[in-house]
Protein backbone atom coordinates (compact mmCIF):
# COMPACT_ATOMS: atom_id res chain seq x y z
CA UNK A 1 0.00 0.00 0.00
CA UNK A 2 3.13 2.33 1.02
CA UNK A 3 4.93 1.82 -2.07
CA UNK A 4 1.51 2.20 -4.07
CA UNK A 5 1.22 5.85 -2.68
CA UNK A 6 5.18 6.45 -3.30
CA UNK A 7 4.30 5.27 -6.73
CA UNK A 8 1.38 7.66 -6.90
CA UNK A 9 3.62 10.73 -5.75
CA UNK A 10 6.41 10.17 -8.05
CA UNK A 11 4.32 10.25 -10.84
CA UNK A 12 2.25 13.44 -10.06
CA UNK A 13 5.73 14.78 -9.40
CA UNK A 14 6.83 13.30 -13.27
CA UNK A 15 3.68 15.10 -14.85
CA UNK A 16 4.35 18.28 -12.71
CA UNK A 17 8.20 18.42 -14.08
CA UNK A 18 6.85 17.46 -17.73
CA UNK A 19 4.57 20.09 -17.53
CA UNK A 20 7.03 22.71 -16.74
CA UNK A 21 9.69 21.57 -19.06
CA UNK A 22 6.58 21.53 -21.57
CA UNK A 23 6.00 25.40 -20.50
CA UNK A 24 9.29 26.48 -20.51
CA UNK A 25 10.34 25.08 -23.85
CA UNK A 26 6.78 26.68 -25.55
CA UNK A 27 7.53 30.08 -24.01
CA UNK A 28 10.75 30.16 -25.50
CA UNK A 29 9.59 28.70 -28.74
CA UNK A 30 6.80 31.83 -29.23
CA UNK A 31 9.63 34.41 -27.54
CA UNK A 32 11.54 33.67 -30.99
CA UNK A 33 8.34 33.58 -33.10
CA UNK A 34 7.83 37.15 -31.42
CA UNK A 35 11.64 38.26 -32.11
CA UNK A 36 13.63 36.67 -34.27
CA UNK A 37 16.40 39.01 -33.90
CA UNK A 38 17.26 38.32 -30.48
CA UNK A 39 21.06 37.66 -31.76
CA UNK A 40 20.79 40.04 -35.15
CA UNK A 41 23.20 38.64 -38.12
CA UNK A 42 26.16 41.83 -38.29
CA UNK A 43 28.58 42.42 -40.94
CA UNK A 44 30.76 45.10 -40.83
CA UNK A 45 33.93 46.45 -42.61
CA UNK A 46 35.98 49.78 -42.56
CA UNK A 47 33.20 51.97 -44.25
CA UNK A 48 30.07 50.33 -42.72
CA UNK A 49 27.87 47.93 -40.38
CA UNK A 50 25.16 45.81 -41.75
CA UNK A 51 22.31 43.87 -39.65
CA UNK A 52 19.99 41.13 -41.00
CA UNK A 53 16.32 41.19 -39.93
CA UNK A 54 14.42 38.39 -40.30
CA UNK A 55 10.39 39.31 -40.09
CA UNK A 56 8.40 38.05 -36.99
CA UNK A 57 5.15 36.09 -37.54
CA UNK A 58 2.89 39.01 -36.95
CA UNK A 59 4.51 40.87 -40.38
CA UNK A 60 6.82 43.05 -37.45
CA UNK A 61 10.45 43.48 -37.24
CA UNK A 62 11.49 42.94 -34.08
CA UNK A 63 15.72 42.86 -32.63
CA UNK A 64 17.31 42.55 -29.73
CA UNK A 65 19.84 45.54 -28.96
CA UNK A 66 21.52 47.63 -26.61
CA UNK A 67 20.65 51.60 -25.22
CA UNK A 68 23.32 52.98 -23.11
CA UNK A 69 25.12 48.90 -22.72
CA UNK A 70 21.31 47.52 -21.21
CA UNK A 71 19.38 44.78 -23.57
CA UNK A 72 16.40 46.25 -24.90
CA UNK A 73 13.95 44.83 -27.69
CA UNK A 74 12.93 46.94 -30.19
CA UNK A 75 9.99 47.24 -32.57
CA UNK A 76 10.64 49.46 -35.93
CA UNK A 77 8.52 51.61 -36.52
CA UNK A 78 8.69 54.08 -39.25
CA UNK A 79 5.66 55.89 -38.13
CA UNK A 80 7.44 56.81 -34.82
CA UNK A 81 9.20 60.42 -35.37
CA UNK A 82 11.14 59.29 -32.47
CA UNK A 83 12.53 56.34 -30.40
CA UNK A 84 10.02 55.88 -27.95
CA UNK A 85 10.36 54.64 -24.32
CA UNK A 86 7.97 53.21 -21.90
CA UNK A 87 8.61 54.74 -18.91
CA UNK A 88 9.12 51.87 -16.88
CA UNK A 89 11.77 50.65 -19.29
CA UNK A 90 13.35 54.44 -19.18
CA UNK A 91 13.53 54.03 -15.68
CA UNK A 92 15.17 50.76 -15.84
CA UNK A 93 17.61 52.22 -17.89
CA UNK A 94 18.25 55.28 -16.01
CA UNK A 95 16.95 57.66 -18.61
CA UNK A 96 16.00 61.31 -17.08
CA UNK A 97 12.74 62.64 -18.64
CA UNK A 98 12.96 66.37 -20.18
CA UNK A 99 10.66 69.00 -21.04
CA UNK A 100 6.77 67.69 -21.76
CA UNK A 101 5.41 67.33 -25.61
CA UNK A 102 2.04 66.24 -26.94
CA UNK A 103 2.50 63.37 -29.31
CA UNK A 104 -0.15 61.71 -31.62
CA UNK A 105 -0.40 58.01 -31.54
CA UNK A 106 -2.42 55.47 -32.73
CA UNK A 107 -4.55 55.46 -29.36
CA UNK A 108 -4.65 59.41 -29.43
CA UNK A 109 -2.79 62.19 -27.48
CA UNK A 110 -0.83 61.67 -25.06
CA UNK A 111 1.70 63.73 -22.74
CA UNK A 112 5.93 62.38 -23.32
CA UNK A 113 8.74 63.51 -21.94
CA UNK A 114 12.20 64.49 -24.06
CA UNK A 115 14.86 62.28 -23.38
CA UNK A 116 18.55 61.74 -25.08
CA UNK A 117 19.97 58.03 -25.66
CA UNK A 118 23.75 58.36 -25.26
CA UNK A 119 24.61 54.83 -27.34
CA UNK A 120 22.35 52.76 -29.21
CA UNK A 121 23.31 49.37 -30.58
CA UNK A 122 21.53 47.30 -32.99
CA UNK A 123 24.21 44.17 -33.49
CA UNK A 124 27.22 46.01 -34.96
CA UNK A 125 25.24 48.75 -35.44
CA UNK A 126 25.71 51.63 -33.01
CA UNK A 127 24.03 55.27 -32.96
CA UNK A 128 25.13 58.35 -30.63
CA UNK A 129 23.34 61.04 -29.10
CA UNK A 130 19.74 59.61 -30.41
CA UNK A 131 16.70 61.87 -29.45
CA UNK A 132 13.62 59.85 -27.90
CA UNK A 133 10.76 60.21 -26.10
CA UNK A 134 9.63 58.72 -23.11
CA UNK A 135 5.69 57.63 -22.54
CA UNK A 136 4.34 56.96 -19.46
CA UNK A 137 1.25 55.75 -21.67
CA UNK A 138 2.63 52.90 -23.47
CA UNK A 139 2.71 49.54 -21.71
CA UNK A 140 4.23 47.32 -24.17
CA UNK A 141 7.56 45.29 -23.46
CA UNK A 142 8.90 47.15 -26.57
CA UNK A 143 10.75 49.89 -27.46
CA UNK A 144 9.82 51.86 -30.58
CA UNK A 145 12.91 52.23 -33.07
CA UNK A 146 11.57 55.24 -35.10
CA UNK A 147 13.35 58.20 -37.29
CA UNK A 148 15.39 59.60 -35.04
CA UNK A 149 17.66 56.44 -34.75
CA UNK A 150 16.19 54.81 -38.30
CA UNK A 151 17.22 57.87 -40.61
CA UNK A 152 20.55 57.57 -39.61
CA UNK A 153 20.85 53.86 -41.01
CA UNK A 154 19.62 52.78 -44.60
CA UNK A 155 17.12 50.06 -44.87
CA UNK A 156 16.27 47.77 -47.77
CA UNK A 157 13.34 45.11 -47.40
CA UNK A 158 13.24 42.04 -49.82
CA UNK A 159 10.92 39.21 -49.22
CA UNK A 160 10.53 38.60 -45.17
CA UNK A 161 14.12 40.03 -44.20
CA UNK A 162 15.06 43.77 -43.72
CA UNK A 163 19.02 44.99 -44.13
CA UNK A 164 19.72 48.05 -42.28
CA UNK A 165 23.22 49.39 -43.18
CA UNK A 166 25.10 52.51 -41.33
CA UNK A 167 27.76 53.80 -43.39
CA UNK A 168 30.68 55.18 -41.21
Amino acid sequence: METRKVGQGMMALACIVGLALLTMFFSGVEKRQYNPNQSPESRADATSSEVNLKRNRQGHYVASGLINFKEVEFLLDTGATDVVIPQRIARELGLRRGRANRALTANGAVTVYDTNIDQLSIGDITLYNVRASINPAMRTPSILLGMSALKRIEFIQKGDSLTLRHVY
